[in-house]
């Protein structure tokens, strides 16, 4: 029954994004596809609080009131809307997206959830439009491991941040064969530490208290 039920997973994931997109010239990783519209009522699925634990995880990012952070993939705004409560009315969160159709449903949800410091962002491959030093902090909810064009997108996000902004990736495990999902939309530590670090990014030691995810904390470093 579990075999079963984390084969579907795995297949639910894979249908519900675009196609392979190549792989990553330092690791050879396989690029996922993007999660398409289609998946908008995934990314809000009820079983996210025990799969994911996504308060937990922001407890270990050190979000304070009055913090500008950039949600880059944030989709509908599972996690935005989150962050925009924790930061109040004197911070910002940016919700920054490929696709119209998701931030169209991110204006509508802050919208309802009566979130008046959210403000979405429609980004390219290449380029989240963020203004040079202007974040504390970047957050990617299982979100990388689809960029197209990884090391040009990195170093923008690098650009965006302050001084002393970091960098957070919470990624599924790919050392752990049973979590139930597509191996392409997992990473492993090793990864993020290959791919990342040569683009002026030091990673911290891993946080590893969430049921199913790598929480990964990237500071900037001298280049």
């Amino acid at each position: 029954m579990i075999l079963r039920r984390t084969l579907a997973a795995a297949l639910l994931v894979a249908s519900l994004a675009l196609g392979f997109q190549g792989t990553h010239p330092v690791t050879g990783r396989r690029i996922a596809g993007v999660m398409g519209m289609s998946g908008a009522d995934w990314l809000v699925r009820p079983e996210r609080e025990a799969e994911e634990k996504p308060d937990l995880a922001l407890d270990g990012m050190g979000i304070k009131p009055g913090m500008k952070i950039a949600d880059m993939g944030s989709g509908v705004g599972y996690m935005t809307l989150r962050m925009a409560k924790r930061v109040g009315p004197t911070g910002k969160i940016y919700g920054v997206d490929l696709q119209p159709g998701m931030l169209q449903k991110l204006k509508e949800n802050a919208a309802k959830a009566g979130v008046t410091n959210v403000e979405p962002i429609l980004s390219t491959v290449d380029d989240p439009k963020l203004p040079a030093n202007s974040v504390d902090m970047i957050l990617m909810v299982d979100v990388y491991h689809e960029f197209s064009q990884p090391q040009a997108m990195i170093r923008k996000l690098r650009e965006a941040l302050k001084a002393d902004g970091r960098l957070i990736l919470l990624e599924y495990r790919a050392e752990d064969p049973s979590i139930p999902i597509n191996p392409d939309h997992k990473m492993t530590v090793g990864q993020v530490k290959a791919e990342i670090e040569p683009e002026g990014f030091k990673l911290q030691t891993p946080i590893e208290n969430l049921p199913r995810q790598h929480l990964l904390i990237l500071t900037k470093t001298a280049k």
